[in-house]
């Protein structure tokens, strides 16, 4: 699990970095190699990413196989290794501190 936590880490930059105000396409790169070499992706998975990266620079436009490679990433991992790595909690855990406001203290 501690792999994919560290994915999930990798995953939650990638967004931040694409949803941010400082779009450098360097810090995109190392995301997306950095989530192909964990995940042991094949050398023409690993190219074919590296020439959607160039390409996104010379469109100044993200690719969206680049887009499409990180989603389907987030998809195959563990539900719980995600929610670590983006500080999110259990239902369970939410769900007592509902419990334990009284209506006396509104």
């Amino acid at each position: 699990m501690g792999s994919e936590v560290y994915q999930a880490q990798i995953l939650k930059n990638f967004f931040d970095t694409i949803t941010g105000t400082d779009r450098n396409l360097t810090r995109i790169y190392m995301c997306v190699i950095s989530m192909a070499k964990l995940r042991m992706e094949k050398p023409e998975k690993v190219t074919f990413l590296m020439e959607q990266l160039k390409k996104s620079k010379q469109q100044r436009e993200l690719s969206i196989d680049i887009l499409d490679y990180m989603c389907d990433v987030a998809t195959r991992l563990e539900q719980n290794a995600v929610q670590t790595a983006f500080g999110a909690r259990e239902i369970g855990e939410i769900l007592q501190d509902f419990n334990s406001v009284s209506l006396d203290s509104l």
